[in-house]
């Protein structure tokens, strides 16, 4: 991964309304005379009530228990309350509020959900203000301004929509959920049971299909997450990637030594946090879960000396931006002006890392195996090389080159093939499109220019360098590189990582679309690329002219709003174009977030019922007639089962699909599995076989079929 990004609660104002202050904030009183409705789920009243969680950002005026709460809300501050999974029909939110001005001067309410719909904002005016004593007033927003479309929702956001007189104190309490009356419930019922778009669906039983390789279910480990993240488990991976940025300095003698580099202070740590936890102790977790592992070696030249020393020294580099606040004279490698600082020598954090250093590694690592069993499914040549100037500049400041590129390759990988004649390398690993046509040294100097590549017959990066490991692979008979390795992150803006990424309509959409990149030639990629990617297709091009018998494989990939059914669609979508399109391996960066979307999207191919049901080996082509729909479709080996995985991507309007198996014996049983973005997962539906298949708005739906069996083609 290019940058680790500590993740912290963040709420955008992008596309908020106008910030412009008034003249002057008044104190207009509320013009509500109604009596609010019953409360008949309460959210917080004095203190929190039931599973509801306190997700807000401001910060807050000291309080006693049963108090109400006290915000500062100054500057946009705010207040989201949580609660995955809940679920109701309700006429309207309440709350009281005490402020100066007035809350119709400044305060907004927003539903939220973690899956999909978005919510109208709506801010606070008169109309919804009925005035109490010693200056509270009680706000009612109906369900009509809330909720047109009546969606399921499980956040609250009550917030600042333009900055206050500091402090900017906010009392709120007796906040609330109210009735709904009989023709909201009504219209409910009928937006649930609503019917959808006619979509058409086929599978070709005929073909003779494409065996799925299970590796492209595969999950990273970073050193920086929890090493006892138990729920990972959950997803069922097939593998796990020993890779990022701290394994380019990882050091195996030491068990447990890494360097943070650019992301974090430049600093030598001991990650884990768990005593006696290092790379045997990873391949051993892996093998007790039987899942293969792959490994990251480092090419880089460096590895970390020990778990304590950093790059910057704030006794050699006295003035720099930042310094660490848990190692106070660890500093960020930034002047003031926030340029990079000249570093030193690298033996202030390192050791050198030689070829010879790191086939001891994969020597000692096979000797693990010879114990513990065959646990390493193959090796990378390191991660992102092109960047290491940037991330590692600390004892890397140049770039890499064409030459310095090939050079690295051939003397590590001769290294390792001497140790282990038999295992399989990865390279070049790169992070993404710049770095599979130009060096380093291409993008310091400007990519117009392109002083190496011209240098090198004006031929893209990686054509040279796989036609150079061609050449020498005819000349010594050993072939050093067995898969081709490239990284893919969407560039696209407001997309992401993890977690993070914009949920408006806009980038939802954009980022769906944006795995058309992996597999589509006619898709121009939305972003400042601007061209088709069309990665799998291109890479096998690649392989097939220059390297032939090359496999392919995904190292790291990311669509960012884990949490957002838009993240888990795009991973869902993803993971079923890998299994069409014959790639090898893939990795995602780094696993889902517990019961999240992308969570429940993984499982969908992993285990989809709770019992290990799971995606079939042998990939079979499919259509979808419906815009925004997508079928993939698998047979196990014996032909007696076929999954079919169908997604919705419209985030509005439901599907009744038809699934016609051309070439198929008529299934004998079914069952039927959906998710719509409830933190619980998969429901079982019940549907007769032969009936066509609902398909709700954003949703992932599969089918599991039980066939005869018969001859396969």
């Amino acid at each position: 991964m290019r940058t680790f990004i500590a993740f912290l609660l963040v709420v955008s104002f992008i596309g908020c309304r106008s910030r412009a202050q008034p003249a002057q904030l008044i104190n207009t009183p509320g013009t509500r005379t109604e009596k609010t409705p019953e409360i008949v789920s309460w959210i917080f009243k004095g203190d929190l009530v039931g599973t509801w969680q306190d997700h807000g950002w401001d910060q807050r005026a000291p309080r006693k228990p049963g108090e109400p709460m006290r915000h500062l809300m100054g500057s946009y501050g705010g207040w989201i309350l949580a609660n995955p999974g809940f679920e109701g029909t309700f006429g309207g939110v309440t709350f009281r509020v005490r402020a100066k001005p007035a809350a119709s001067e400044f305060l907004e309410v927003q539903l939220e959900s973690e899956t999909a719909a978005i919510f109208p904002k709506v801010q606070v005016a008169a109309r919804h203000r009925l005035e109490l004593t010693d200056g509270w007033s009680e706000v009612f927003v109906s369900m009509s301004e809330l909720n047109p479309k009546l969606n399921g929702f499980d956040h609250l956001r009550i917030r600042a929509w333009r900055t206050l007189p500091a402090p900017g104190l906010v009392e709120l309490d007796q906040v609330g959920l109210t009735v709904a009356d009989a023709s909201l419930l009504l219209r409910a019922e009928a937006a649930r049971n609503a019917p959808g778009q006619p979509a058409g669906f086929s599978v070709d039983c005929t073909a003779v299909g494409r065996e799925i390789s299970p590796l492209i279910y595969g999950i990273a480990y970073d050193p920086r997450l929890d090493a006892q993240d138990q729920y990972l488990w959950k997803l069922n991976p097939t593998s796990r990637r020993w890779g990022g940025n701290p394994a380019s300095r990882y050091n195996w003698e030491l068990g447990n030594a890494w360097n943070t580099a650019q992301d974090y202070f430049w600093e030598n740590v001991d990650y884990a946090g768990t005593p006696g936890y290092s790379w045997k102790t990873f391949l051993e977790l892996n093998h007790d879960r039987h899942v293969t592992a792959a490994i990251t070696l480092p090419t880089l030249g460096w590895v970390s000396k020990d778990t304590t020393s950093f790059s910057f020294p704030r006794s050699e580099f006295p003035v720099q931006q930042a310094f660490d606040q848990y190692r106070t004279n660890a500093g960020n490698g930034l002047g003031k002006d926030g340029k990079p600082l000249r570093p030193g020598s690298p033996m202030h954090t390192s050791i050198a890392s030689t070829p010879s250093f790191v086939a001891s590694w994969v020597k000692a690592i096979r000797a693990h195996e010879a114990k513990a069993g065959k646990a390493v499914e193959l090796y990378f040549l390191d991660n992102e090389p092109m960047l290491w100037n940037e991330t590692h500049r600390d004892v890397h400041p140049n770039p890499v080159s064409y030459d310095e590129l090939l050079e690295h390759t051939i003397a590590y990988a001769t290294a390792v093939k001497k140790v282990a004649p038999d295992a399989l390398l990865a390279g070049p690993a790169e992070w993404g499109w710049t770095g599979y046509f130009f060096s380093a040294v291409d993008k310091n100097a400007g990519f117009m220019l392109k002083p190496d590549r011209r240098a090198h017959g004006d031929t893209p990066l990686a054509e040279w360098w796989l036609t150079k490991l061609t050449e020498h692979e005819k000349k010594t008979g050993t072939r050093l590189i067995d898969v081709l390795d490239w990284h893919f992150y969407p560039q696209g803006e407001g997309i992401g990582i993890g977690p993070s990424g914009a949920t408006d309509p806009e980038t939802n959409a954009r980022r769906i679309r944006s795995t058309r990149a992996l597999w589509d030639p006619r898709y121009v990629d939305e972003s400042w690329i601007n061209e088709p990617i069309r990665l799998i297709p291109r890479m096998r091009e690649l392989v097939n002219t220059f390297a032939p018998g090359v496999r392919l494989a995904i190292g790291e990939y990311n669509f960012g709003a884990e949490r957002h059914l838009s993240g888990g669609l795009a991973l869902a979508e993803a993971l079923g174009r890998f299994g069409q399109e014959g790639l090898f391996a893939a990795w995602y960066w780094t696993y889902p977030i517990d019961a999240s979307p992308a969570f429940w999207a993984f499982r969908a191919y992993r285990d989809f019922d709770g019992k290990g049901a799971r995606f079939e080996d042998w990939s079979l082509p499919t259509i979808s007639s419906a815009r925004d729909s997508s079928l993939f479709a698998a047979r196990s080996a014996d032909g007696t089962r076929m999954t079919l995985i169908a997604l919705n991507l419209s985030p509005t309007d439901n599907l009744e699909g038809s699934i016609k198996l051309n070439g198929c014996p008529a299934p004998t049983s079914q069952r039927v599995f959906s998710y719509v973005g409830d933190v619980r997962g998969f429901t079982q539906k019940e549907m007769p076989l032969g009936a066509g298949y609902r398909l709700p708005a954003y949703s992932i739906t599969v089918i599991e079929l039980a066939l005869p069996k018969r001859r396969l083609p």
